[in-house]
């Protein structure tokens, strides 16, 4: 490093270009003892790594040091500069008066284009402290100067914090205005921080215009270049918490804003950032529905911002503060009170948030009984719903449909519901992760629940129908967008499955796999990333359930939706051109008899259980009182399709006293059940027959089949490696795969099949042009999902059915090996003799011997769809 002035002053904008040799390069000046006016720059380029990536009060020891060298210089202008840098420190440290009172010192003596640096960087400080108006002042006063000085990193910066600032606000065109200009500016330099900054800005942009998988890739690859540049990227972490909240992937955003907090407080980092952080933490927090956490968080965040004089974002974490104690069940004027003084707050600081506090506002208010005062809070809200980004309109439909409730007006409430949830499913079709898709539903959740309260009410069990279809399985309504040719995808899945075979193999010989848990975790986040930026494609919500179709489709078939309505259980049956309803039991006591049943199953799998028969039995009739109810004796005798809400997807069905000799499918919707009811089969009608490796019997029944069949394309050994299995998967008529198979609770969509080179998981399935039309899968936990969303279900079975799938047959628990390959040998011989899948299993239950192991396996499998 040269002495000259030229060179040293190449340090500074080296910060956010290469910050790691920028802050070598300055130590390194120090050592050689400069003058004090290079001294200045060398602390000056040490302060801001430790402001921004390091510890704060380091950064504020180097920048007073700055400050005190460059007014010994004699430098009016380096002066200015680095108290532009230190009143930023100064603030982010939480001393605000400090901070405003150093920008004052470096407006009054810098000059020109220095003055314009410095006004920007106030600006950057009006941004933090949320008070818009003057930022937009200040870097109105800046821009023109910078750009005559033909000074492009710094126009860039300040182009890019002017658009923040319009997001703020909610100018979105403005904002794209902004960051394209600032981008082509970028384009021309060799700020590499700045450029990551500018992609994560841009990322921030596609998700307040509502585009979550463009704002979770443009962030990505943000992170991705501010690691290579060794940078902790702690503001970052909270916009992708913001992007993973309206996903619907709340406890993912609560993780990751828990995470930023440890280690920004590890470094001893910026104050600002950790309010922010515990603001980001606490509406997560809420939004997975962990009230306290969320009380605690917020409360914090509100103490931070107050002490930081931050008006705008205090307020904000007031709003969630009071959402938080509201979802304790916490009701009071004064809640009412603060609620609203909130949102005459948020609305005077222009904040897109504040209709939902006043929708807030209105909800306690209407839950204390105080009509008038809620219809004022309700009626501002509502006008949200004229425009602006899909969650802003829900929120004002969502007032508006409390309004037509309060009114008495079972009419406008569904009407408000329809408009409101209209958006959602405009919203969601743009995501092409089913994943995504079936979590946003989360949004309307309160929109639906009403809806079949006010058809709850209107005593017409058609409207109950439909509004319970409304708004049950819509990710099934369209196949997931699906990426064949993205070579990172097929690459990562390919390097996960050599990496999972190899941490099982390590376990079953008895090795620790750390090393490899945590590579196979990592593939798996960078899969599932590839995936969510996936953009739908599919237009509108899907087909509108339409109840007179289903009614002539149903022919002798009875069909049973259980809808529930503030947790009662209402059996809407369907069947000779009518729906009638039955009230039954209580979810939350249905839902505990169906986990006692699972344990019950998972016991008589093995030998010596058998006593626990009659305890199984028992808890079916138990659950056949909660669910069906009075409708048990009206089912009819011909065949029966049952739509369960998600809570209750692993009830065994056929071990319900009244359906044990029936035909009995299940179906995660109506709207499904006509879907596949109408799909036709492919015309070659191949059979294909896969063995996974592992299996007890070894897939005994397989060699019996392929006799049965004749030619069927079967692979096994080596042979079954899933990218073979896959293409003869693709557009087959009828599948078998015998497997172990896994479910993965807190990843759905990587439960998996195990084959011979390793698993095969859901994101391999959604990657077929056509799933086979009928698949058996004669394997454990097959039928098991997540229920996510508002009422959706991730897992194996949900992934087959929107790619061409007609009827699967899965189980809901694990099961004996040995008494499978009877169960499934007869349900192919009923296959053979022209019966569905539905039909053919309640012949091979029958068939089987009846000790306490067979029956279980039998009422474990259920059939799904309608072929």
């Amino acid at each position: 490093m040269t002495a000259g002035s030229e060179s040293v002053l190449e340090l500074l904008p080296m910060v956010f270009a290469d910050p790691g040799e920028a802050l070598a390069g300055a130590r390194e000046l120090l050592r050689a003892a400069p003058p004090p006016l290079h001294a200045s720059v060398a602390h000056q380029v040490i302060g801001i790594w430790q402001r921004d990536f390091g510890d704060l009060r380091l950064a504020l020891r180097h920048l007073r040091r700055a400050r005190d060298l460059a007014a010994r210089a004699g430098s009016a202008e380096r002066e200015a500069d680095v108290l532009a840098t230190l009143g930023v420190a100064l603030v982010h440290a939480g001393r605000t008066r400090q901070g405003l009172a150093a920008f004052e010192q470096g407006v009054a003596r810098g000059t020109g284009h220095t003055r314009a640096r410095v006004l920007y960087r106030r600006a950057y400080v009006w941004w933090v402290l949320g008070r818009h108006r003057e930022a937009l002042e200040d870097v109105r006063r800046a821009v023109p100067v910078l750009r005559q000085a033909d000074d492009v990193i710094w126009t860039a910066r300040a182009l890019t914090l002017r658009a923040t600032v319009h997001l703020a606000l909610g100018a979105g065109p403005r904002a794209d205005a902004d960051f394209t200009a600032a981008q082509a500016l970028w384009d021309t330099t060799g700020q590499e921080h700045d450029k990551a900054d500018a992609v994560e800005s841009r990322g921030l942009a596609a998700f307040r215009q509502g585009d979550i998988p463009a704002a979770l890739r443009l962030l990505d690859e943000a992170e991705e270049r501010y690691a290579k540049l060794g940078t902790p990227t702690f503001m970052l972490n909270i916009r992708r918490c913001e992007v993973l909240m309206a996903a619907g992937l709340a406890p993912e955003a609560l993780a990751e804003a828990d995470g930023a907090i440890a280690e920004l407080d590890r470094l001893g980092g910026q104050s600002t950032r950790k309010a922010e952080l515990l603001l980001v933490a606490a509406r997560a927090a809420r939004l997975a529905e962990d009230p306290r956490t969320a009380i605690a968080r917020a409360a914090q965040a509100v103490r931070l911002f107050a002490g930081q004089r931050r008006a705008w974002w205090e307020t904000h974490a007031r709003l969630v503060l009071i959402e938080a104690r509201a979802a304790t069940g916490r009701r009071s004027a004064r809640l009412v009170a603060d609620a609203a003084e909130v949102a005459r707050r948020l609305a005077a600081f222009g904040s897109p948030a504040a209709p939902e506090a006043s929708l807030l506002a209105g909800r306690i208010a209407l839950a204390l009984g105080r009509p008038e005062e809620a219809e004022r809070h309700l009626a501002v809200a509502a006008r949200s719903r004229a425009g602006g980004p899909p969650l802003a309109r829900m929120t004002g439909w969502a007032a508006q449909a409390l309004r037509a409730r309060a009114a008495g007006s079972d009419r406008g409430v569904l009407e408000a519901c329809r408009r409101g949830l209209d958006v959602l499913d405009d919203h969601r079709m743009t995501l092409g992760a089913s994943e995504l898709r079936a979590r946003a539903t989360a949004q309307g959740a309160e929109l639906a629940a009403l809806a079949q309260q006010a058809a709850l009410a209107s005593g017409e069990p058609r409207r109950l129908l439909t509004w319970s279809e409304r708004w049950r399985a819509t990710v099934l309504s369209a196949p997931p967008t699906r990426p064949p040719a993205d070579p990172a995808l097929l690459s990562g899945l390919t390097a996960f499955r050599e990496i999972a075979a190899r941490a099982e193999q390590a376990r079953q010989d008895g090795h620790p796999v750390p090393a490899l848990e945590r590579e196979q975790r990592r593939l798996e986040r960078e899969i599932r990333s590839r995936t969510l930026h996936l953009r739908g494609d599919a237009p509108g919500g899907g087909d509108r359930f339409d109840a007179g179709r289903l009614l002539s489709r149903l022919g002798d078939t009875r069909l049973v939706e259980l809808a529930v309505v503030d947790g009662r259980v209402h059996v809407l049956l369907c069947g000779q051109g009518r729906v009638r309803r039955f009230a039954a039991g209580r979810l939350a006591e249905a839902v505990v008899e169906a986990e006692h049943v699972q344990a019950g199953l998972r016991r008589l799998a093995h030998p010596g259980a058998a006593a626990r028969l009659p305890l199984v039995e028992a808890a079916g009739r138990r659950l056949e009182e909660l669910l069906l109810g009075p409708a048990a004796r009206h089912l009819g005798t011909g065949p029966l399709v049952v739509v369960p809400p998600g809570s209750l997807h692993r009830v065994p069905w056929a071990l319900l006293p009244s359906l044990r000799e029936r035909v009995v499918s299940v179906s995660p919707s109506a709207s499904s059940w006509l879907r596949a009811r109408e799909t036709r089969p492919p015309q070659d009608g191949r059979q294909v027959l896969v063995r996974g490796p592992g299996l007890a019997t070894g897939g005994a029944e397989v060699p019996q089949l392929a006799d049965r069949y004749g030619a069927p394309t079967v692979l096994e050994g080596d042979a079954a490696h899933v990218s073979a299995v896959l293409r003869a998967l693709d557009g087959a008529g009828l599948a078998h795969l015998a497997a172990h198979g896994a479910f993965r609770a807190d990843s759905p969509l990587f439960s998996s099949l195990t084959m011979a080179d390793g698993p095969l998981i859901v994101h391999d399935f959604e990657r077929l042009a056509r799933s086979p039309y009928r698949i058996i899968l004669s394997c454990c936990d097959t039928a098991r999902f997540a229920s996510v969303g508002a009422d959706e279900l991730l897992g194996l079975v949900t992934a087959l059915l929107p790619l061409g799938t007609a009827g699967v047959v899965a189980c809901s628990a694990p099961v004996n090996d040995e008494a499978v390959v009877p169960l499934m040998l007869a349900l192919h011989k009923g296959l053979g003799a022209g019966l569905s899948l539905a039909e053919a299993l309640r012949d091979a239950r029958a068939a089987l011997p009846g000790d306490a192991i067979h029956q279980a396996t039998g009422w474990a499998f259920s059939a799904f769809g309608a072929a």
